[in-house]
């Protein structure tokens, strides 16, 4: 390390608190810096989480003993922190939560949205600790570091949900950094989460799709048929909004009326769709997209397009939708995830088996799409109170 650096490190330091010697995460850097010496070290301002990642595969290789390599980790990570309190680098490269930030993208294949709110909670929690002088790193963690944490988002007043989502992010990562041998036990495993009821997923009823209709059709003008097509596809094949947003014409094969969606992790999935989302569509592209791509010579393959013939955003198609739910006789605040319930409501109402949904819904796993067998109960409940001669008799007297 150059001694312009080291000098600018030390007296960074004299603002910081450091849980190791400022001697010891010095060495840790000098050490680091050697990992370099057959391919020649980048600059500390080029260092990033890939090559701290790449560093922790060797350590793990040359057996490290446990204790060392918390030390190491350790004093890297508050190296890192020093780089980023002196603006030599943007992002500590040194945290854990950027390698375990790779692993999402790289090895479990999850979305770039998915991976920022994993790191924005970890993120938190690190503000958190540091703010109130507890922070020590990731791998010294111990329960009363958890105990500040939990009572500080208890005196926040935030929603059971936010915390849960926060706590399975924890939960996560530390479970990564368990099978990566950096800690012994997970700190989060024994953190309960606060166990809730489940709201049933708000639907539209027949009459409601039918005035959504109604009022996507318009005045019959380009955006009018973009916007008819966006609603029957969506309630024909319950493909989430991001899916949508990101179908290209390639994935449609008007033949067998089959969409090939890239779902969540690039899984894929066939879903087929009808002769009513198939006239839609082909209204849209002929009387639509095509004249208005031409018009701003715009080029692509997405299927969905905005004013200005560029690819829709998921917002933006949340906006068009909003837009038709104002034009029409309803009142309320629609979002896209509403016709995806309503199409699986529709399919179980109707005969289908909960795992041929699970399969058009793209779910991983059968307790997500479960949920909308209580939504179909509940329409049978009700159907059986107003049909069955007995049920109907009682009702009425308790009326």
């Amino acid at each position: 390390m150059e001694a312009k650096l080291r000098k600018q490190l030390v007296q960074q330091s004299r603002q910081t608190t450091l849980s190791l010697p400022l001697t010891t995460v010095l060495a840790a850097g000098d050490q680091f810096e050697s990992y370099f010496a057959e391919t020649g070290f980048p600059g500390w301002q080029e260092v990033r989480s890939a090559d701290f990642s790449a560093y922790l595969s060797t350590l793990n290789q040359n057996q490290v003993k446990p204790k060392q390599l918390t030390i190491t980790v350790t004093a890297l990570d508050e190296l890192g922190a020093l780089l980023q309190d002196s603006q030599i680098v943007v992002n500590n490269p040194f945290d854990l939560a950027g390698v375990f930030a790779i692993y999402l993208s790289a090895e479990r294949q999850l979305s770039a949205a998915t991976v920022t709110a994993y790191e924005n909670d970890l993120k938190m929690v690190r503000q958190f600790l540091n703010q109130h002088h507890r922070w020590s790193g990731w791998l010294k963690l111990g329960q009363l570091d958890i105990q500040a944490y939990l009572t500080h988002l208890n005196d926040l007043h935030r929603q059971w949900t936010t915390v849960n989502r926060e706590l399975a992010s924890l939960r996560t990562f530390y479970n990564f950094l368990l099978t990566n041998g950096l800690v012994k036990q997970n700190p989060f495993e024994e953190i309960k989460m606060k166990s809730h009821v489940r709201n049933l997923p708000r639907y539209f009823y027949e009459p409601e799709m039918n005035a959504l209709f109604k009022a996507a059709d318009g005045e019959g003008k380009p955006l009018d048929f973009r916007n008819r097509a966006l609603l029957e596809l969506l309630y024909a094949t319950g493909m989430r909004v991001s899916e949508c947003a990101d179908l290209t014409l390639t994935q449609i094969d008007w033949d067998t009326q089959m969409i090939l969606v890239r779902g969540k992790g690039d899984k894929e999935r066939y879903v087929p769709f009808g002769q009513y989302a198939k006239d839609a569509l082909q209204k849209y592209l002929n009387k639509c997209r095509e004249p208005i791509m031409a018009k701003y010579h715009t080029q692509h393959e997405r299927v969905f397009i905005n004013h200005y013939g560029k690819p829709i955003t998921s917002e933006g198609i949340e906006y068009v939708l909003n837009q038709v739910v104002k034009k029409s006789s309803l009142n309320m605040h629609i979002h896209p995830h509403m016709l995806r319930h309503t199409f699986a409501t529709a399919m179980l109402n109707n005969g289908a088996d909960i795992r041929s949904v699970q399969e058009l819904l793209g779910h991983s796993s059968l307790s997500t799409t479960q949920i909308y067998t209580h939504v179909t109960r509940e329409n049978l409940q009700k159907t059986y109170m107003k049909l069955f001669p007995r049920a109907k008799a009682e009702h009425d007297n308790q009326e």
